[in-house]
Order: C-alpha cells, then structure tokens, then sequence
C-alpha cells in the first residue's frame, strides 16, 4: 500500500511527546551556555506566532524566549523552534487554500534579525506583499530582505 503523505497541518499537530526540558550536557553547554533546554510542541510554536497582531511582528528569537519562560527552562531550542515555525507556515498556507479566513500570520514573525524567511509560503515577494499591506517597508541588503523597523 502506498505512503500517504501527512499534511501540514497533520504535522503540526503532532506533538511526538513533547514538550521535553533538558539539562545541556558539556558538549551543548559549550554551545549554548549551561542550563535547561526545551523542546517546545509545533502547537505550542503555532499559538504564539497567531498571537502577533496585525502591524505588529516578533522574531523566532522572541519566541523563544517566551517559550523557555514558559518551561522554566534557560533556552528554547533555537532548530525545533524554526522547524515548528516554517511548519506552521506552510500549515497556514495549506489552510487558505482551503478557504479558512483565520490563519495564522506566519508573514509576522521574521528569523532573528529581522530578516524574512525565504522558505515561508510564497516566498520572499508573497512575504513582502503581505509585509506591504500591514504597513511595514521591507528593504534588501545583498540577497537578503529585512524589515525596516526591526532589522540591526
């Protein structure tokens, strides 16, 4: 029997058991600093991302600095956090194609310095038109799109 595919939004719903927290072993520490990591649930990535109001927009750092609040913990995972975000994305994305008005508004949170994420649905033009439309100036340096008010 063939493999059918998971969709984005089944995907985002998968929580694989987390979230986790962690202590960092030496090797992370050396990384990341000592403490507590956690791995936050793709939901958990959702919630907050659809938090950002119109005009607004937060970056993943910001996230995960919410998230490992949240937890307890020191840090939040900075690859899961990006993984669940683009996961949202393209959840997003699959659910206005199937005509829901209430999505998230992936196009409002940016990696971390304020930088668009290429890999979001539509891409760095679909992201600058909806950047656009909420009043915000997107502006290039080299190959790279930033935001004006948030880029350093």
């Amino acid at each position: 029997m063939p493999y059918k595919r998971k969709s984005w939004q089944e995907k985002l719903a998968d929580a694989k058991g987390l979230p986790k927290i962690f202590k960092l072993n030496a090797t992370q520490s050396k990384r990341w600093g000592k403490g507590t990591m956690v791995i936050p649930a793709p939901m958990e990535v959702n919630e907050l991302m659809r938090r950002v109001p119109k005009g607004k927009l937060t970056t993943i750092d910001a996230l995960r600095k919410i998230l490992a609040r949240r937890h307890g913990a020191t840090m939040a995972c900075p690859i899961t956090t990006g993984i669940f975000a683009w996961i949202s994305a393209h959840a997003a994305a699959e659910a206005e194609m199937e005509g829901r008005k209430r999505i998230t508004p992936y196009w409002r949170t940016l990696k971390s310095n304020g930088e668009l994420n290429p890999k979001y649905p539509g891409g760095i033009e679909g992201l600058k038109g909806r950047l656009a439309a909420e009043g915000h100036q997107v502006i290039q340096r080299g190959k790279r799109f930033f935001v004006a008010e948030v880029c350093r």
